[in-house]
């Protein structure tokens, strides 16, 4: 009887799609909101134009530099806490022990069962601070990289999505057609985002699709109630 081979299927790209998330997500609601906003105080395209490529400019370098900061002090934290777990495995070795019988705990098994799982991370120390800040702190080493990746994703697709509802005003004349054309694409380009995303990350793309359209439609048209006012 031929044997069928199993072949397991996992996203393993989290991190950059909630990059690419973070950074199109504004993209495409604030440079949208900046410019609806103009529309209804200005009469030339130029000037919408270049206020939202300043913009642009501006917020794609403000949340790039977000993503590094944010990404750096997840590798310090993980850091620092190896070097504590590293200090408590010598210290208190008892303690330690006894936070390993209280993870298997969870799964049901008895002291008895664990033994041979503390005895095997006692005999090789980089393991078991290992698994300390895994199942113990429920923390992932992060790629050394990690900082420098998210800020270029996020910034990249920030400028991405920033384009789209800023093209019609490049290419049209007329205000309040780019206007009309602006909520046309980035409606579009919400829902293209939405179901993309929902391919990736398992669920279903329709779904996902509509679903970014109304929280990015709802973020948009609140931020361009704001602007609106303000302008």
């Amino acid at each position: 009887m031929p044997t069928t081979i199993h072949i397991e299927k996992h996203f393993t790209a989290s991190e950059f799609i909630r990059d690419v998330v973070i950074g199109m997500a504004d993209g495409l609601t604030v440079p949208f909101a900046l410019a609806a906003g103009l529309t209804g105080a200005v009469a030339a395209t130029g000037i919408v134009v270049t206020a939202g490529l300043a913009e642009i400019v501006a917020g794609s370098i403000a949340m790039g530099l977000g993503g590094y900061l944010a990404a750096r002090t997840d590798i310090e934290h993980y850091d620092h806490e190896v070097k504590r777990e590293e200090e408590e495995i010598i210290t208190m070795p008892e303690m330690e022990e006894q936070e390993i019988v209280d993870v298997f705990a969870e799964y049901g098994l008895n002291k008895e069962q664990i033994l041979p799982v503390i005895d095997a991370l006692k005999s090789n120390p980089k393991k078991w601070v290992d698994f300390m800040m895994k199942f113990e702190l429920g923390l992932e080493k992060t790629e050394p990289k990690r900082a420098r990746n998210s800020a270029l994703t996020i910034a990249l697709s920030y400028i991405v999505g920033g384009l789209i509802p800023l093209s019609p005003y490049i290419f049209m004349q007329s205000i309040s057609t780019a206007l009309s054309f602006s909520v046309m694409v980035t409606l579009i380009a919400l829902f293209l985002f939405g179901f993309v995303k929902g391919k990736f990350t398992g669920l279903k793309p329709l779904v996902s699709g509509f679903r970014t359209v109304i929280i990015g439609g709802l973020a948009a048209g609140a931020a361009f109630v704001i602007a609106k006012l303000i302008s």
